[in-house]
């Protein structure tokens, strides 16, 4: 994992300042949990007007967050960042109306503190509740997306609880002016700054401190590669929300309807390559028509993917001949790995070979097919006759995400404010005892 995070200021005066990486952090989520302590019962009405003016801080400074995100640009080509990191670190004009956008959709949900899951009375006499509570504290540790600072920031406010964020060190100076945004609404709303602050140092020193520091942070959520996750799970002595991979996959069975297939295929890869959500691997029913087969390919090459294929596939012009190394591989590039399988069965048997449990779409007019796709695999989000690109808490209606859990506890999928919330029981007598 040596070289994951970037140390470029080795004399940070904030390191200086606080007993280096752990003081830092120790300072930072002493201030969380004290902050945490006043939102765990702050209105939703001032949770929303802090999300509005951080929105409208957003609009205003776009010029601002423009120029500071030219600085991480240069810094992310200087360490030879890919194209499609690049892309996922680059800022313009649209993607801040998306954050604007984004905070005010979080604005406008129902505020999830408080809401009764459920109730029940007992014959014992008692009334129980079972509501929502907050977290805590909760860590945020990301890569390249400076968005994440607003959609972290926002979910975790919505949902009652404090949080840290620690973004890669080359977001760094976007993430601070998007920070800055986020503080500025907390501060018109009368609500206390250290609800929502970033680490402020590239030294990846702070990454371990955050992953050591029991007692403060509550749940540690990791947004990034498969290095930065597997090093989180690793070291992290407290619990982790994460998932180690977007390896998805689009099956396209041999009842798909071949104008639906080439549109979706061609977007879960090439709509957006760095994303968890892209797909990696194109897998194609041995019975579908060579013609349909041939015109996805084709349209994948025409569209500038290297298309990594395996068995009969690997005879279509413009192709690659796959490697064992090309299935189960995150490329969050403009490459995919492509083989026939035997029809539904054959794609469920290597998705649960080679997926990584994040999101799966298969492509059918057949009922049958889908249901057995959908029973036959475990992952967290799974399709029908749709891109995988939309795997986003934003697409599915939660203003924004802090990423896709794919573990079996607690949270799973797009984890929005609902799903940073625990919650505890209310019981309720009336002098009643137990005999």
């Amino acid at each position: 994992m040596r070289g994951l995070f970037l140390t470029i200021h080795t004399d940070d005066k904030a390191m200086k300042d606080m007993d280096g990486a752990e003081g830092l952090i120790a300072t930072m989520g002493q201030a969380a949990r004290a902050a945490a302590v006043e939102l765990a019962t702050a209105t939703a009405e001032r949770k929303h007007a802090a999300l509005i003016g951080a929105a409208e801080q957003i609009r205003t400074r776009i010029p601002e967050i423009l120029d500071a995100n030219a600085l991480d640009m240069q810094f992310g080509r200087e360490k030879g960042l890919s194209d499609a990191m690049l892309d996922r670190l680059r800022l313009d004009a649209d993607r801040l109306r998306g954050i604007e956008d984004g905070l005010r959709a979080v604005a406008e949900q129902a505020d999830p503190v408080g809401e009764v899951i459920q109730e029940w009375d007992r014959p014992n006499g008692l009334h129980i509740q079972q509501v929502r509570t907050p977290i805590g504290v909760i860590g945020v540790i990301y890569e390249s997306r400076p968005n994440v600072t607003a959609d972290a920031g926002a979910l975790a406010l919505k949902s009652g609880n404090a949080v840290i964020l620690r973004g890669g060190s080359e977001s760094l100076h976007s993430s601070q002016a998007i920070h800055a945004c986020m503080v500025e609404g907390l501060r018109q709303a009368g609500l206390p700054k250290a609800a929502i602050q970033l680490v402020p140092t590239r030294d990846r020193a702070a990454v371990s401190a955050m992953l050591q520091a029991q007692g403060l942070i509550d749940v540690i959520i990791p947004r990034g590669g498969k290095g930065l996750v597997g090093l989180v799970q690793q070291q992290a002595r407290v619990p982790v929300f994460a998932h180690l991979e977007g390896i998805c996959h689009i099956y396209v069975d041999a009842a798909a309807d071949p104008e639906k297939a080439r549109r979706v295929v061609l977007n879960a890869k090439t709509r957006r390559t760095g994303i968890c959500g892209a797909a990696e691997c194109l897998l194609i029913d041995k019975a579908t028509d060579p013609a349909l087969r041939a015109d996805l390919i084709a349209d994948l090459v025409a569209a500038g993917v290297q298309v990594h294929a395996d068995g009969e596939l690997a005879e279509l012009a413009g192709t690659t001949p796959a490697t064992a190394e090309d299935f189960g591989r995150e490329f969050l590039d403009m490459v995919i790995a492509a083989r026939l399988v035997d029809g539904v069965e054959g794609a469920i048997g290597h998705i649960r070979q080679f997926g990584s449990q994040h999101t799966e779409s298969i492509l059918t007019e057949d009922d049958a097919a889908a249901a057995r796709f959908f029973a036959g695999l475990d992952s967290a989000i799974l399709m029908r006759n749709a891109s995988t690109q939309f795997a986003d808490g934003g697409e599915f209606g939660m203003g924004a995400e802090i990423g896709i859990a794919t573990g079996k506890m607690h949270a799973r999928g797009p984890v929005g404010a609902t799903q940073l919330t625990s919650f505890k029981y209310l019981v309720t007598g009336d002098g009643t005892i137990r005999a």
